[in-house]
Parts: structure tokens; C-alpha cells; sequence
């Protein structure tokens, strides 16, 4: 819940560089009675300065809430010929459906494209794309 505004994003991402949090994987929704949402992944050893850290300029930053989430892991795929291949997402999240995987986030570029889901089914999601992939 930040404002739908130029510079939210700049200072939210300002802090994190400031304090020495590297950010990964960035998301904002479209937003909805002048704000967004936005989502990002930290390494899991910062999470706790990162929620610490955006609770404490919760004011000055206009953000409305900050949580986290520490059980989740990124289950990424990557190939150059992703962009020009028609249902590459759609063979990885199959398998994720077949495996009864749910989706906490999705992330993708030209290149790659990177899932996050709980913690305890990352082994099992691995196991059930690359099948899908190279049975």
C-alpha cells in the first residue's frame, strides 16, 4: 500500500540500497484507490533488517503495511530461445499444477523465468519441471 506516485519506488529501493540490502526479484500491481502494492525478494539473512527497516519509515515513506514472508524459495528456468518458443511458462507451470504446487509470485524476462512457492516444495518443484521438461 504505497502511493500511486512518481518516487515511491525510488525511496523505498533507496533505503534498501542504502542499508545493504540487495533486492532481487521486484513486482508492483496495478494498484488500487491510488496505491500499489509492491513485492520484492531479499536474501533471507536480511529479511528481518529489511521488514525492520521499512516498518520503522512506515510514515515517512506513506507505506501502509510491510510484511515478509522467510518460507518461500525461487525456482527459476532459463534458456536464450525462451522469448521465440511458444509455452515455455505454460510446460512450467503445468508442472507446478500437476505437483499441486501453488504460486506466490512470478517474475520473468527475455531470458528467464523465476517462480516463488513455499519453501517445502522446492525440491519437488525441480524434480517435477525437469521432468516435464526433459522426460
Amino acid at each position: 500500500g504505497v502511493p500511486d506516485q512518481p518516487g515511491y519506488a525510488f525511496k523505498i529501493f533507496s533505503e534498501m540500497s542504502t542499508n545493504d540490502i540487495a533486492v532481487d526479484m521486484i513486482l508492483q500491481s496495478i494498484g488500487r484507490d491510488n496505491t500499489k502494492d509492491i513485492s520484492f525478494t531479499v536474501k533471507k539473512e536480511k529479511a528481518d533488517k529489511a521488514l525492520k527497516l521499512l516498518t520503522d519509515k512506515k510514515v515517512n515513506l506513506h507505506i501502509q503495511d510491510v510484511t515478509v514472508n522467510k518460507n518461500i524459495s525461487k525456482i527459476s528456468i532459463v534458456g536464450a530461445g525462451m522469448v521465440s518458443n511458444c509455452g515455455i511458462a505454460t510446460t512450467m507451470f503445468e508442472a507446478l499444477f500437476d505437483a499441486n504446487i501453488n504460486i506466490h509470485m512470478i517474475s520473468s524476462t527475455e531470458i528467464k523465468i523465476s517462480v516463488l512457492i513455499d519453501e517445502d516444495y522446492a525440491n519437488l518443484a525441480v524434480k517435477t519441471i525437469h521432468k516435464k521438461f526433459f522426460n
